[in-house]
């Protein structure tokens, strides 16, 4: 499974490869790689990357600017990011791993949603030197949520470290096939990929046509911020269309791709009705 997961990542080998359970499991265990310090998260973002690194001891804190990750003894961030598809320029990562490495420090990065690009930025063949550990999923890209299989690639001292505390059959055996079977197969990979490009392009043409603004994402999802953002989360809602919205800033969505025709009529019905609903309000008066 290394040596395939290896491959299909770029890693240098498979010794530079710990296979888990899931990424999940590999968080709290990758923040305790380095001493209790200063953990800085780049945010926002996922929110268990904050929680581990508090579990595995750190003084945690998020924040905006890319720049003041260099002030930590850990420093996370998600590239391509969820939930906005921010992505962060490989030799950007490469400067900051170095400094970060130069006083003891370790850079991680969650690669889950890089499958779909840009692949050129991926840290995942870089992690000879240390101090870098890049985490990859594999549900997310291959539809297979129930299927508890992730990866973290770095140098293979690290590697061996969370093996150690991974144990030994950390990984079903059924995940184990799945995994070598889909990461083998390039051919589907690269039919998923365009149309994963092509869905993109058409919600983004659908959504347009509505005047709903994307503001980012991935060919895996889009990200929305707007002011109508709630209540489009409600008429989609009454349409039987889920949407994800976040309690904690209202004007965002992040909207997924439909799989068949019938999801996509179901879609474009609800737009319009939410459409029709908004141009028949009330209009604010001019004075």
């Amino acid at each position: 499974m290394a040596e395939i997961a290896a491959r299909a990542y770029g890693a240098p080998s498979a010794a530079h490869v710990a296979a888990a359970p899931g990424t999940q499991i590999l968080l709290p265990r990758v923040a305790s790689l380095v001493r209790p310090g200063k953990a800085l998260v780049l945010g926002p973002t996922y929110a268990e990357h904050a929680r581990a690194a508090a579990i595995a001891g750190h003084a945690v804190a998020e924040v905006g600017d890319f720049d003041a990750l260099v002030e930590a003894d850990l420093a996370v961030l998600v590239n391509p990011n969820n939930p906005d598809g921010r992505v962060i320029e490989k030799a950007r990562l490469l400067d900051l791993a170095a400094r970060l490495r130069a006083k003891g420090g370790l850079l991680v990065v969650d690669e889950a949603f890089m499958d779909v690009g840009p692949i050129e930025q991926s840290l995942a063949g870089d992690g000879a030197e240390g101090g870098i550990v890049v985490l990859r999923s594999f549900g997310k890209f291959f539809g297979l949520a129930g299927v508890r299989l992730g990866f973290a690639l770095t140098d293979p001292l690290t590697a061996e470290r969370l093996d150690a505390q991974l144990g030994p059959w950390a990984v079903a055996g059924p995940a184990l096939e799945y995994g070598i079977r889909a990461l083998s197969d390039a051919n589907w990979q690269a039919d998923m990929r365009k149309r994963l490009a092509q869905d993109a392009g058409r919600l983004d043409a659908l959504l347009d046509r509505f005047d709903v603004p994307v503001s980012g994402g991935t060919s895996l999802f889009r990200y929305l911020s707007f002011p109508e953002a709630s209540s489009l989360f409600s008429a989609l809602g009454e349409c039987g269309v889920l949407v994800r919205h976040f309690a904690e800033r209202r004007q965002v969505l992040r909207f997924g791709l439909p799989g068949n025709d019938a999801e996509w009529q179901r879609l474009e019905t609800a737009l319009a009705a939410w459409a029709s609903r908004r141009e028949d309000g009330p209009k604010e008066i001019e004075r």
